[in-house]
């Protein structure tokens, strides 16, 4: 052996495999950067500003149905449809509340499906309509009874 070939390490290679680990790391980075601006389904919003210069009116808004103490569930049942469970502040069953609603996917394809819902027992209403596509949905949902109203919003999954 040569005093050439005895010295050579295998560490010489050491900086080769670490500019090799980043590239791969920077690739996958790019590819996930792709990924996420080509798939985006939603958008922003366009009512920042407008929301903005009456945000009092929201957090007075927002205090009252506070205020109200009412709670609002959501499931589902196995054919698919909404099911909202609205109690009062002492949990009894909120009975003869008008309910209305969005449902809407938070990903994937954007469409929204409007639904009506009827009681069918004591503070339970079921939606008109069943949500046909599996996976998670937003409802938003507007609730009206002895005079007040109320906005949430819930998320369900269709399974």
């Amino acid at each position: 052996m040569t005093m050439q070939t005895r010295d050579r390490s295998a560490w010489r290679l050491f900086p080769w495999a670490i500019a090799a680990f980043m590239s791969v790391v920077v690739a996958v980075n790019l590819g996930m950067v792709w990924s996420a601006v080509h798939t985006f389904p939603g958008q922003a919003g366009g009512d920042g500003f407008d929301l903005s210069n009456r945000y009092d009116a929201v957090l007075d808004r927002v205090a009252a149905q506070a205020a109200l103490g009412w709670s609002v569930t959501a499931e589902t049942d196995a054919a698919g449809h909404a099911i909202v469970l609205v109690t009062d502040r002492s949990h009894a069953a909120l009975a003869g509340a008008t309910l209305e609603g969005t449902a809407r996917r938070p990903v994937g394809a954007i469409g929204e499906t409007r639904l009506a819902f009827r009681e069918t027992g004591p503070g339970r209403y079921v939606a008109d309509a069943a949500l046909a596509v599996k996976g998670q949905w937003e409802l938003l949902l507007s609730v009206s009874a002895l005079g007040h109203d109320a906005a949430v919003t819930r998320r369900i999954v269709i399974r």
